[in-house]
C-alpha cells in the first residue's frame, strides 16, 4: 500500500449554526490547516497515488479566502469539513482539520 499526506493552509471565515448560545454563531475567521491522507494499492500511470497539486487545487483553490457558509452545503464545523475533504477524492481515507492550535477534528472513512 502507498500512502501520501498533504498539508494545506487556508484562510477562511464561517459562522456555526448551533442550538445553544455561543460566540461562534457570529461570523469569524481562522487560518485553517487541513491535512489530507490518501492511499492506493497501485500507483497511477504517473507513478503517484495522486498529484499533490490536485489536492491543493481542489481544497485551497476552492476554500481559501472564502466564507465557508457560502461555499459548503452544511454547517461548517471542523468535523463536517473533514468529512467533506475525504469525499472529494476516491483515494482519500482521512482528513484532519485544525481551525486553531488546540482545536482539531479528524474524519476517517469506515473501511467496512
Amino acid at each position: 500500500m502507498y500512502y501520501v499526506e498533504k498539508e494545506i493552509e487556508i484562510s477562511a471565515s464561517h459562522h456555526l449554526n448551533l442550538d445553544y448560545e455561543s460566540k461562534c454563531t457570529q461570523l469569524h475567521g481562522h487560518n485553517w490547516v487541513i491535512t489530507v491522507y490518501c492511499k492506493a494499492k497501485e500507483l497511477n500511470q504517473n507513478g503517484m497515488v495522486i498529484d499533490f497539486s490536485e489536492l491543493k487545487q481542489k481544497i485551497h483553490g476552492y476554500l481559501d479566502h472564502g466564507n465557508l457558509n457560502e461555499l459548503l452545503p452544511f454547517n461548517p464545523t471542523a468535523e463536517n469539513i473533514a468529512r467533506w475533504v475525504v469525499e472529494q477524492f476516491p483515494c482519500c481515507y482521512k482528513a484532519k482539520v485544525q481551525e486553531s492550535v488546540c482545536n482539531i477534528a479528524i474524519y476517517e472513512k469506515d473501511e467496512d
